[in-house]
Formats: C-alpha cells, sequence, structure tokens
C-alpha cells in the first residue's frame, strides 16, 4: 500500500491491470445494452414510460410477436454489424455469441417465457375455435327443415300477393284512370299482360283480362282524347303518346298524329313570326326578331326532334325520313321569313346589329341541324348566311360608288359657284385631298364593317366560305377591285363625246379626276390592297387581279382624263378664235392700231390654264430657250424675209408658183402632230391646248380671204401671240413654226400681201 501511495516506480507501467479489466467489463457491459435496445436512462437505472399502443411491448395489450420478433431481429443484425465494426476498429477479438448471451441471462429467459405463454394462448383459441364450429353445424342441422318451411311458405306468400294483385287489377286501374294516374295504370297493366296473356285460358284470369282490356280501352280513349286536344301542353302530350305506345297502339299511327299536332304548334309560331312582318306593326329589330324565332319556333323544333326519336326509335329509316321531311318543310318556311325580314336590314349601313343576329340565327340551327342531319338545316341556314355576306358586299360596293359619286358632285358645286369677291375658295389642291381623304375613309369604313363577318367570336366565321372565297374573291375582288375599276370607269365616262356628258363638265373636274387616277396609280391602290390582305387572311386560291393590272387601268384612265382635259381647253379657246375670224370682214378691215381683244383672252385664259394645271401637276421639261424669244416673231415676219419669201406672190402673172413654193416649204418643214399624248405635267398639257388652238387658227385662216390691212392685222396678231404663248410650251420653235403657217397662209389668201414694218408691229404690240 505504501508503494501504491508512493507513486509508480521509474520501472513501472503507467496503468496497472485492474483498471484495464473494468474498462473492458464497462465496454462489454454497454454493447449488451446498445444490443438489447436499452436507452440510456434505462441503463443509469432510470424507468421510462412505455407507450400503451407499442405492439412490441410485450406486457401491453397490443402486443404483436410477428412485429416484436422482426424488430428484434433487426436491431440484433444492426448492433452485431456495429460491434463488430468497433471491435475492429479497435483491434480487439469481437466478442463471441456466447459471451452476450451469458451477459444477460434474465432477459433470455423471460423471452423464453413470454413465447411459452403465447403459445398456450393460441392453442386455447384453436380449442375455442373448434367448439364454436361443432356448436354452430349442430345449430343448422337442427334449423334446416324450419328454414326450408320458412321458404316455402315465403313463396306461396308471393304467390298469393300477386294473385291478389291480379284480382284486385281491373278495380286499382279503374281508380287510377279516375284520379287521372294513367302513367300508374299502363304499368299495373304492363305488370300483369304477361301473366293473364299466359294464364288466358283459365275462367278466372279470362274473365279478368277481359275487364282489363275494357278498361285500357276506356283509358287508351282518354289519352287519345287528351293527345288531341292538345291544350296541356307538349311534354304532357309527348307523356300520353309513350303511354299509348305502352298500352300497344299502331306505332305508324300515333307518328303521324304526334308529328300532325307539333306541326300545328310549329305552324302557329311560323304566323306570330309572320305577323310581326306586317305592313301595320312596325317590325321589330332583327336581333330580336332571330331570337323570338329562335327561342320559339326552333326551340319547338328541336323538342319536337328530340321527343320524336325518343319515342320513335323502333321506326328506323322510315321515321326518320318522315321527321327529316316535316322539319325540312317547316324549315323552308321559316328560312322564307327570315330572309324577307334580313331583305328590311339591307338598307342599313350598321353591319354589327346585323351580324350578331345572324350569329344567333345559325348558332340556334346548329341544334336541330345535329338532332336532323337529313333535314339539311344546318347547310341551309349557312346558305343564308352567305347570301346575306354577299349581298352586305353589293351594298357596300354601291355604297362606295354613291360616296364617290357624290363627292364629285361637292366638287363640281364648288367649282360652279360665284366666287365673291376678296373671298377665296378652296384651291383644287385642297379639293384633291378633300376627295381622296373621302373615298379612303369609305373604304376604310366599307372593310370593317364587312370584317365582322369574320370576326372569331361568330359562330360561322370558321365555314369555308368565310376563311377563302369571301375574303378574296368577295372582299378583295367585289369590293376593293370592283370599286376601283368602277371608279376608273365613272371618270372615263367624262370623257364622251362632246355632243353628250363631255361638254356639260368643268375641264377642272377632269384635271382633278386626272389627278386622282395618277394619285391611286401611284400608291393609294397597293396601300388600300395590301390593307384588305392584312385584316382579311386569305386561305383561297383563287386568282385575283395583281396590283400592277389595277395600277395600269387607273394610269390609263388618268391619261385618257387629261388628253380630254386637253381636248376641252384647247375647244375652248378654239371656238373663240374661230369665231373671231369667220365674223369680221377681212378685205374691207382698217388699218390695225391695236391688236385685237381676242387674243388678248386668248393669252389671259391659256395663263389661267397654266395656273390651274400648275395646282396639280408638276412643271415637266422645257427645251433651252433662245435668247431672242420674244423678238423672233419680228424677224420672221421681217420685210425682207417676207418679200423674198412671197414676191412671187406679189406678181399676178405668177400665182401657181406661188403655191408651189409654199407647198415645197411644207415638204422640208418638221411635221407637227397636233393630237400626240400628253405627258403627266404641265408643259406637255399646255403644248396640246396651244397646238389645237393653233391648229384652229391656221384651218380657219385657210378658208377667209384677207385684204391688205387684213393681212397686217393678222400679223399682229400673231406676233402678240408670240410674245406670250412661247414661254407655255416645251418647244418654242412649235410656236413659232404654227404662226409662222398663220400669217403665210393669209398672205396666200391675200391679194395685195403687203406686210407691216416690224418696228411697227412691236410698237403695236408693245402697245397692246
Amino acid at each position: 500500500m505504501a508503494a501504491v501511495a508512493a507513486g509508480p516506480g521509474p520501472g513501472d507501467s503507467p496503468e496497472s491491470p485492474e483498471p484495464e479489466a473494468s474498462e473492458r467489463r464497462r465496454k462489454a457491459h454497454g454493447m449488451l445494452k446498445l444490443y438489447y435496445g436499452l436507452s440510456e436512462g434505462e441503463a443509469a437505472g432510470r424507468p421510462a414510460g412505455p407507450d400503451p399502443l407499442d405492439p412490441t411491448d410485450l406486457n401491453g395489450a397490443h402486443f404483436d410477436p410477428e412485429v416484436y420478433l422482426d424488430k428484434a431481429c433487426e436491431e440484433l443484425v444492426s448492433q452485431v454489424e456495429r460491434l463488430v465494426s468497433k471491435q475492429a476498429f479497435l483491434g480487439e477479438p469481437a466478442p463471441g455469441p456466447h459471451l452476450l448471451a451469458l451477459a444477460h441471462p434474465d432477459t433470455i429467459r423471460k423471452m423464453k417465457n413470454d413465447f411459452r405463454k403465447m403459445e398456450d394462448e393460441m392453442d386455447r383459441l384453436a380449442n375455442n375455435m373448434a367448439v364454436i364450429t361443432d356448436f354452430s353445424a349442430r345449430i343448422s342441422a337442427t334449423l334446416q327443415d324450419r328454414h326450408e318451411r320458412i321458404t316455402k311458405l315465403a313463396g306461396v306468400h308471393a304467390l298469393l300477393r300477386k294473385l291478389q294483385f291480379l284480382f284486385e287489377l281491373p278495380s286499382r286501374l279503374t281508380k287510377c284512370v279516375e284520379l287521372g294516374a294513367y302513367g300508374q295504370a299502363v304499368r299495373y297493366q304492363g305488370r300483369a299482360r304477361a301473366v293473364l296473356q299466359q294464364y288466358q285460358h283459365l275462367p278466372s284470369f279470362r274473365a279478368i283480362q277481359d275487364d282489363c282490356q275494357v278498361i285500357t280501352a276506356r283509358l287508351a280513349q282518354q289519352l287519345r282524347q287528351r293527345f288531341r286536344e292538345g291544350g296541356s301542353g307538349a311534354p304532357e302530350q309527348a307523356e300520353s303518346v309513350e303511354l299509348l305506345l305502352a298500352l300497344g297502339e299502331p306505332a305508324e299511327e300515333l307518328c303521324e298524329e304526334f308529328l300532325a299536332h307539333a306541326r300545328g304548334r310549329l305552324e302557329a309560331e311560323l304566323r306570330d313570326l309572320e305577323a310581326d312582318l306586317g305592313p301595320s306593326p312596325p317590325a321589330p329589330d332583327i336581333l330580336e326578331f332571330t331570337d323570338r324565332g329562335g327561342s320559339g319556333f326552333v326551340g319547338g323544333l328541336c323538342h319536337v326532334a328530340a321527343t320524336y326519336q325518343e319515342l320513335f326509335a323502333a321506326q328506323g329509316t322510315a321515321g326518320a325520313e318522315k321527321l327529316a321531311a316535316f322539319a325540312r318543310e317547316l324549315g323552308g318556311r321559316y328560312f322564307t321569313l327570315v330572309e324577307r325580314r334580313l331583305a328590311q336590314e339591307q338598307g342599313g349601313s350598321d353591319n354589327s346589329l346585323l351580324v350578331r343576329a345572324l350569329d344567333r340565327f345559325h348558332r340556334r340551327l346548329r341544334a336541330p341541324g345535329a338532332l336532323l342531319a337529313a333535314a339539311g338545316l344546318a347547310e341551309a341556314a349557312t346558305e343564308i348566311v352567305e347570301r346575306v355576306a354577299r349581298e352586305r358586299l353589293g351594298h357596300h360596293l354601291q355604297g362606295l360608288r354613291s360616296a364617290f359619286l357624290s363627292c364629285l358632285t361637292d366638287v363640281r358645286q364648288v367649282l360652279a359657284a360665284p366666287r365673291l369677291a376678296g373671298k377665296e375658295g378652296p384651291g383644287l389642291a385642297e379639293l384633291l385631298a378633300n376627295v381622296a381623304s373621302a373615298i379612303l375613309s369609305h373604304i376604310k369604313a366599307s372593310l370593317a364593317a364587312v370584317h365582322l363577318f369574320t370576326a372569331k367570336e361568330v359562330s360561322f366565321s370558321n365555314k369555308p366560305y368565310f376563311r377563302g372565297e369571301f375574303c378574296s374573291q368577295g372582299v378583295r375582288e367585289g369590293l376593293i377591285v370592283g370599286f376601283i375599276r368602277s371608279m376608273c370607269q365613272t371618270a372615263q365616262s367624262f370623257c364622251d363625246s362632246p355632243g353628250e356628258k363631255g361638254s356639260a363638265t368643268p375641264p377642272a373636274l377632269l384635271l382633278l379626276l386626272s389627278r386622282l387616277c395618277l394619285d391611286y396609280e401611284t400608291a393609294t391602290i397597293s396601300y388600300i390592297l395590301t390593307l384588305a390582305d392584312e385584316q382579311f387572311l386569305v386561305q383561297d386560291q383563287s386568282p385575283v387581279t395583281a396590283v400592277s393590272t389595277l395600277c395600269a387601268e387607273a394610269r390609263e384612265t388618268a391619261r385618257r382624263l387629261l388628253t380630254h382635259y386637253v381636248k376641252v381647253q384647247g375647244l375652248v379657246i378654239s371656238q373663240m378664235l374661230r369665231k373671231s375670224v369667220e365674223t369680221r370682214d377681212w378685205l374691207s378691215t382698217l388699218e390695225p392700231r391695236n391688236v385685237r381683244a381676242v387674243m388678248k383672252r386668248v393669252v389671259e385664259d391659256t395663263t389661267a390654264i397654266d395656273v390651274q394645271v400648275g395646282l396639280l401637276y408638276e412643271e415637266g421639261v422645257r427645251k433651252a430657250q433662245s435668247s431672242d424669244s420674244s423678238k423672233r416673231t419680228f424677224s420672221v415676219y421681217s420685210s425682207s424675209r417676207q418679200q423674198g419669201r412671197y414676191a412671187p406672190s406679189y406678181t399676178p402673172s405668177a400665182p401657181m408658183d406661188t403655191n408651189l413654193l409654199s407647198n415645197i416649204q411644207k415638204l422640208f418643214s418638221e411635221r407637227i402632230d397636233v393630237f400626240s399624248p400628253v405627258e403627266f405635267n404641265k408643259v406637255s398639257v399646255l403644248t396640246g391646248i396651244i397646238k389645237i388652238s393653233l391648229k384652229t387658227l391656221l384651218e380657219c385662216v385657210r378658208l377667209r380671204t384677207f385684204g391688205r390691212f387684213g393681212l397686217q392685222q393678222v400679223q399682229v396678231d400673231c406676233h402678240f401671240l408670240q410674245l406670250y404663248l412661247w414661254r407655255f410650251v416645251a418647244d418654242e420653235e412649235l410656236v413659232h413654226l404654227l404662226l409662222d403657217e398663220v400669217v403665210a397662209s393669209a398672205a396666200l389668201r391675200c391679194p395685195d400681201p403687203v406686210p407691216m414694218e416690224p418696228s411697227v408691229v412691236e410698237v403695236i404690240c408693245e402697245r397692246g
């Protein structure tokens, strides 16, 4: 002890053998505790509260040996594996099963006792079940005879109740007929019919059957009476037919009567609809009319079809054909009334109400169309909708034409209105912009109106017609292309001969229409067709008019209008020149002192035309002008050149030489095409008008005879025209040539051709 108290010596180990053995025993006990599933509290001696519902509790009321054994085996395997792994980690040999078993012999012994008790209880339970089975077999054997007698008595009781029902059947049927319980009476008759038919050879059953037949006949008569009166409504009539069929009445006859009564009800609905279309009372709006027809006639037809197919399904194909013919006839009358009402809407401009009404009309007829596929009601309704859509397209096309004509009327009124002093009216450019804007607005409004027929929420918009032909042939070709061509034809109608419509057409209107058609050719046609194609997604492969074709037609119309404008304006100036030449005595005229007023009027009108055309068309291209354009006429008609040119004509002995010389000079001069094509610019338009005017002056001069002063007056007039007209034409040489021809022709028609001195001509023209 003293040695231990003094501490270890230099040769002793750090730990003594006794603490090491104690530590080993503590580890072994801990492993056994873990193996048997003891908690730390139980290992420390603290009691743990068991779960009363735990099936692994040996002392619990819910102990389950199978669950307990399974859990014990799982825990055993897992604990052994952990123990082996831990011993291997510490480098110590794993304890054998005998050590584990010897560590807790009390637990093993307790488990054996519990299993032995459980086996005893199971044996007692098996003995009790065997005793119960024996008692049950003896009871069944004892009650077997009684069970057979009870079954036989129950059968006799059921038979007696059936016999009682049969003997009471006539009185029951009579009471049901008196109370109006026809359905109950038919059910009674149906239950007893087979039995009475089977045992009718027995006198008692025969008497019951005869009584029932009499009562049934009276019942059938009352049902027919109720059915024929029809005052109780369609459901009661359908019930009457169903009961009559159950009583064995002929189905074909009932089928005819059913359709006849249904016809009466539906015809009453049609008469009410027709009364709404009468002339005296105001017809309801189209939406109310279609709602009334859909809820009244179409709803009644659906009910009749459904009831007929339910009652007379056994009729087969013949019955279905009767129903289809019935629905086809009445449906045709209903469609006629609807078309009459729709015809009253064709003059309206609002499509929204009409499309809603057509949508409801089409939706209502899809139900009977499914019930009566053979009648073709749905197809007929779709055809009506398509026909109305075509009529609306025609109506909108006519509306566009009317709007275009109205715009032209407004323009004519503005052009014809008198100009107040100090108050300028709208110019041609403003009028053109107003007309183009108004027409485009009407086109967009028409597209928006007809687009309602293809809206997604409309029931018929998914039909092939509205996905293909309506968009391509109806809207694009019929409405847009049709209106553009109609507009071009209307504009071309103003290009008639002057003796007809053309004489009454204001020239400014021709000019405005020409520019309008040219603008359409440039951009508007392409814009409108693109707008239509975007709003109406065409799914039709039908050929359509190309944009280039329409543009070519519009350009040709613009060219014709502008050419006619040139002719009309040239004719106006030509008439003034013609009258001024034909109404004057050129032989006895006085020596010229002034330019004639008509020449001043020609220059003024030409200047006004230049301003008018310049409002709508560009300037155009001119040839390079010479520096002496205003003096050139003077040099052309100088005395030296005139004497040299007309010297042969001054000698009376050689008249033929003068004509020959003039004709030879014409051969070498450039030919002037008076009615050459007009370009879309101001210079070309003015050139055409001046050519027509001067050519008219030339021809009139050739038909007159001039004296000396008459020739000099023509010389003064032509020089005045030269001073002002050269600036309006594309090539001033053209004016020179024509005026030269005028003076030359006057000289040829003059017996004493003495021209005026150029300086005097110039002074007179400058003073004029």
